[in-house]
């Protein structure tokens, strides 16, 4: 029974991923349009920012807008399938719970953040 569900799901995320991925390019936000020295500052805050995410998870697609919606260029890392990646996620927040943002302090510390809801909130606070 535990394969027949596990087949179930692969196949359910085979057939709806790339639907998902098609809805995302088709409604993606007009970004924030900032003057060029606004924007080299939001650029410069944005490298100490990383988001680990599945291309093809809701969640990680709703944090993704928001980041057009803003014009953040946050250096995205792929945990679903680089497994380097991933352990960094696991060793880092104690869990693969996708989408994560890593938030690298001035002082070199790091806070990781999860669930959507929240990223999405940091970064209209931050950023907007």
């Amino acid at each position: 029974m535990k394969t027949v569900i596990r087949a179930f799901f692969r196949t359910l995320r085979t057939v709806l991923g790339p639907v998902m991925l098609l809805k995302e390019r088709l409604t993606q936000p007009a970004g924030v349009v900032r003057e060029p020295a606004a924007q080299a500052s939001v650029d410069q805050q944005c490298q100490s920012l990383a988001l680990y995410q599945f291309s093809t998870c809701p969640f990680c697609i709703k944090v993704r807008q928001e980041m057009r919606r803003l014009s953040l260029p946050i250096e995205k890392r792929d945990a679903q399938h680089d497994s380097a990646h991933r352990e960094q996620l696991l060793l880092g927040s104690g869990a693969t719970k996708v989408p994560c943002l890593q938030i690298t302090e001035a002082n070199g510390q790091i806070r990781w953040l999860q669930d959507s809801a929240a990223i999405a909130a940091y970064l209209r606070e931050r950023f907007a």
